[in-house]
């Protein structure tokens, strides 16, 4: 389409393709549906025949090449208004640095990825951080500046509606002061991130299947449990921003000036990691301190005194290990207030914990513990779980977490 039309029939339905002024001077491309009763009005009736006739539309992102038609179908992907060219981009990589810390290549690489690949699968980011003025909000502002109509920014009630249409269809979907604090939404954004399509559903139409190329980034003040995961999770990379030495009030600013060469430098750069997943980096390159913390908050309360117990009962014992059936640990819990039953407990050491108890029953010493604290060994016979204390102390001990 040439940049002269400002019309375009989609369907059977038609469109004025307009410029929205923003606050920071720039303007948003958009489209908004125009009757052709005023366009005949505005421009005469000879007018209809020169504006250009799509079938339908689609979204492919691409901000390299970026083409506004393909095969007669309307690109509804945003152009970028910046163009590439080189410069200083010091205060920007300053900046990654910050919100990366020892991961500073691989944000790279993910903002890298981010820019020349927007179809690629990335895993779900999360900044994390109880101190405030870190630099999480100018972060996702940031990226806003960049990939400006690409980027929504979603509230956590948003992903409980079942209309989707303001964000299917955009790179980059943010929460910032994210709590999810029902599994299911959990499982939603877990399965969003690694899907290549969805349904989309805009209000008093029908749904219909998309091609699904979002990735999230989620912000909070909580780094606890502002979501439920568990220790075999492999598609969320947390990162605990640290606070800013010096709090600038004209970054965004100054970072906006960059722009420009910072995404010179991303095209031009070389990637520093191979894709080897699906998400592109590997579950060990997204290990962290604030992953393992997140993970050890989120275990249930039965698995947590279970550990506890365990761990008690074998530095009593000045053990390594211990030898136990599930019947063991739910009479010894029975005498604490904490609600369980066996299928629980066996649920814990073999989905949770990954362990396999012996495959025939055979002779060991069970532990009996007593009101006043008191452990005794009595000898029995089961199909019981080796479990030592380095498992506990790397599953479990937050001094390890740093």
């Amino acid at each position: 389409m040439k940049q002269e039309n400002t019309y375009i029939r989609v369907g059977t339905q038609y469109y004025k393709l307009v410029k929205i002024p923003s606050i920071s001077g720039r303007t948003n491309q958009s489209l908004i549906p125009w009757n052709i009763e005023t366009i005949r009005q505005d421009h005469g009736k000879t007018f209809l025949a020169q504006i250009p006739k799509f079938d339908g539309f689609t979204c492919i992102p691409d901000h390299l090449n970026f083409q506004s038609t393909f095969h007669n179908f309307y690109n509804t992907y945003a152009p970028l208004s910046h163009t590439p060219e080189e410069g200083s981009f010091k205060r920007s990589l300053a900046f990654v640095k910050h919100i990366f810390g020892p991961h500073f290549e691989l944000g790279l690489d993910y903002l890298q990825l981010l820019y020349t690949k927007p179809t690629q699968i990335l895993p779900i980011l999360c900044l994390v951080s109880q101190e405030r003025s870190t630099g999480k909000s100018t972060f996702l502002k940031w990226l806003k500046n960049i990939f400006q109509g690409n980027l929504t920014y979603l509230l956590n009630d948003d992903f409980s509606s079942q209309f989707n249409s303001d964000w299917t269809n955009k790179l980059l979907i943010c929460v910032d002061e994210v709590l999810f604090n029902k599994e299911e939404l959990t499982e939603r954004i877990k399965y969003l991130s690694t899907t290549n399509y969805n349904k989309l559903e805009a209000k008093g139409k029908d749904k219909r299947e998309v091609e699904f190329f979002g990735k999230f980034i989620l912000c909070s003040n909580n780094e606890e449990n502002f979501i439920k995961i568990d220790q075999h999770e492999t598609r969320f990379w947390v990162l605990k921003v640290p606070k800013a030495e010096k709090e600038e009030t004209e970054l965004l600013e100054k970072l906006n000036q960059e722009i420009p060469a910072f995404l010179y430098f991303l095209t031009n750069r070389q990637l520093q990691t191979r894709k080897k997943t699906r998400m592109w980096f590997t579950p060990d390159q997204l290990e962290t301190k604030a992953l393992k913390r997140l993970v050890h908050n989120n275990r249930n309360r039965v698995e947590k005194e279970m550990a506890s117990l365990l761990m008690a009962i074998m530095e009593t014992d000045n053990s390594e290990e211990i030898k136990v059936c599930p019947v063991d640990v739910l009479n010894a819990l029975g005498k604490s207030r904490i609600r369980t039953d066996l299928t629980q407990i066996r649920k814990i050491f073999k989905k949770d914990w990954k362990l396999t108890n012996q495959p025939n029953s055979n002779g060991y010493l069970r532990f009996v513990t007593y009101a006043d604290g008191d452990i005794n060994w009595k000898e029995a016979k089961g199909r019981y779980f080796t479990i030592t204390k380095m498992f506990l102390e790397q599953q479990f001990e937050e001094e390890k977490l740093g």
